[in-house]
């Protein structure tokens, strides 16, 4: 496929400024997360862990349309095609965060709140950002 004049135009962030963006799309889709299971729970009275789910749904939603709009900038591809794969990377993360934070947990003595931030990092820097730049929106 042919890039269109102004895809040849338009000037591609540098690798610092794409991993940067990635961050605040990520802190943005975090808060969208927190914010809506709370907003739930208090305003409509959902029981917490439904809230939950709607949550971590609405933020994946937001990082996906950042990332696709604005991080990546991806419009080129099909959404059908990009939503698919950031759901298979997203699941890889579910684990990855998870299985980080028990073995954190529970073979270093870390308090699990501490655990959960330390892999988070982790997973965000050398799982989520290449496999979203790599393979998502590629």
């Amino acid at each position: 496929m042919e890039p269109s004049e102004i895809e040849k135009r338009a000037p591609k962030k540098s690798l610092s400024k794409l991993f940067l963006s990635a961050q605040v799309a990520a802190i943005i889709g975090t808060a969208v997360d927190f914010l809506a299971t709370i907003f739930f729970t208090e305003v409509f009275g959902i029981l917490y862990w439904v809230s939950n789910a709607l949550g971590a749904a609405l933020g994946a939603i937001t990082n996906f349309l950042l990332g696709r709009y604005w991080v990546f900038d991806a419009q080129h591809q099909k959404v059908s095609g990009q939503a698919f794969r950031y759901a298979l990377v997203s699941a890889g993360s579910l684990v990855l965060n998870t299985l980080g934070v028990y073995l954190l947990t529970e073979n270093f003595a870390v308090d699990y709140r501490i655990s959960k931030m330390i892999i988070a990092v982790i997973v965000a820097v050398s799982y989520n950002f290449i496999l979203q730049k790599t393979f998502v929106y590629k």
